[in-house]
């Protein structure tokens, strides 16, 4: 009988123990929860990361780009003078001063429209960071209770 009682006493532990209870749920759930939201989280500072490196690759693009922009119009005014015939530098053909002039708008127009499309890129850049922290606050709120909202 000792037996057989402590048998069943053990059967039904086994059994209760194999039915996690609901705190046991939520404590899981509660786990799986935070596991996301710290996921999440991580993801997220990887693209703001992400996001930093490429804003700092296009400011250093844009800071090289004066750099050229600069010493492109320091030629183009000494250009312009000896075309004008301000300058002493007779040796130059005008056709040849001609052209370089005109190879130094074009250079210049290039310029120009590669810093259009970098300042778009660092637009982008500023768009995609207030997204995401749009997202964060949206998430914050959601994750609010119920009884709370």
């Amino acid at each position: 009988r000792k037996h057989a009682a402590e048998y069943s006493t053990s059967s039904s532990d086994d059994e209760f123990e194999s039915k996690p209870s609901l705190t046991h749920k939520a404590k899981r759930a509660l786990r799986r929860r935070k596991k996301l939201e710290k996921e999440t989280k991580q993801m997220m500072k990887q693209e703001e990361l992400k996001r930093l490196h490429k804003a700092q690759a296009v400011q250093r693009q844009l800071e090289e780009l004066e750099e050229r922009q600069r010493a492109l119009e320091i030629f183009g005014v000494k250009l312009e003078r000896e075309l004008r015939g301000e300058s002493d530098s007779g040796t130059k053909d005008e056709t040849q001063m001609l052209h370089e002039w005109f190879e130094l708008v074009l250079e210049k127009n290039k310029l120009m429209r590669y810093e259009s499309e970098l300042l778009i890129i660092a637009q982008e850049l500023e768009l995609e960071d207030h997204q995401s922290r749009l997202e964060q606050k949206l998430r914050e709120r959601m994750a609010i209770d119920g009884k709370s909202k």
